[in-house]
């Protein structure tokens, strides 16, 4: 096509896919190009708008690095990873539900024997997470991995705070042959996602407030089974109801309920595994 205009422009570039060899490949650009033209022809984008765009995307890559992904949390706060999640972990069969990975989580925790304090005596409340990791008729997994992480009391992962350890408040632990796993840690508390970067930009402009509630994460894994990434949420928080990322889910939140004695808080939970196909 020599004569391309407003109207005909979409059809031409679609056009150029007709060699495309991968078919969920070409079913996946047709799609983005038919609704990012759409999108462009709806607001009616301007050169400088689309100038900013393009602007805001290349200073998202620049504040990526090794332990910090700025693209996942711009993916999380528009809430795109908590859809993707929705879509690719339909539920059922017992399994636990699953919620978004977010932006620090680091490979090569330490693998700790059960009843270990990944915050190794630090500051916080003291509390002790235990249950079982069974399958979805509920029979125990022995052998199941649990890879936990969360941040210190000052709202700051590891691998953002040159103070801590890097895998400070971060460790894989196992299930016994009952399916049970136990560790000790702090109870967690809520924190504000990174707004020194252009995520911080965009919600600014939107009104929102960048706070995530009190979570442990959890990624669970058995031979067989689906690899479930979830979080375990404070009940009480007070952004439960606002989560930046939209990861709370009901059946996720739980009581953190102090022991006999009132030295040492306990939060207990079952996950359920969902058999791989």
């Amino acid at each position: 096509m020599r004569n391309l205009t407003e109207a005909n422009l979409t059809d031409a570039v679609l056009a150029r896919l007709a060699r495309t060899e991968n078919r969920r490949f070409k079913a996946v650009m047709e799609s983005l190009i038919r609704h990012l033209h759409a999108f462009i022809r709806d607001v009616e984008l301007s050169e400088a708008e689309w100038a900013a765009a393009i602007n805001f995307l290349t200073a998202t890559g620049q504040k990526c690095d090794a332990d910090r992904q700025e693209f996942i949390l711009l993916s999380d706060v528009l809430g795109v990873s908590m859809l993707v999640d929705a879509i690719n972990h339909r539920g059922g069969d017992g399994a636990t539900e699953s919620t978004v990975l977010g932006p620090f989580y680091i490979e090569g925790a330490p693998d700790l024997p059960a009843g270990f304090d990944i915050s190794h005596g630090g500051p916080g409340e003291p509390t002790e997470v235990s249950g079982r990791v069974l399958t979805g008729d509920g029979k125990p997994i022995e052998g199941a991995v649990l890879d936990v992480w969360q941040t210190a009391p000052n709202g700051f992962y590891s691998t953002q705070d040159p103070n801590q350890d890097r895998f400070n408040l971060r460790g894989r632990f196992r299930t016994d042959d009952k399916g049970e796993y136990f560790f000790r840690t702090i109870k967690p508390t809520s924190y504000p996602v990174p707004t020194d970067g252009p995520v911080g930009v965009i919600l600014n402009a939107m009104g929102r407030h960048p706070m995530r509630p009190a979570h442990l994460h959890f990624i669970v894994t058995a031979p067989g089974y689906e690899r479930l990434t979830t979080h375990l949420f404070v009940e009480g928080d007070p952004y439960l109801g606002s989560d930046v990322v939209f990861g709370v889910k009901s059946s996720l939140v739980v009581d953190f309920k102090r022991k006999p004695g009132g030295k040492t808080l306990e939060a207990k939970y079952d996950f359920g595994l969902k058999r791989a196909t």
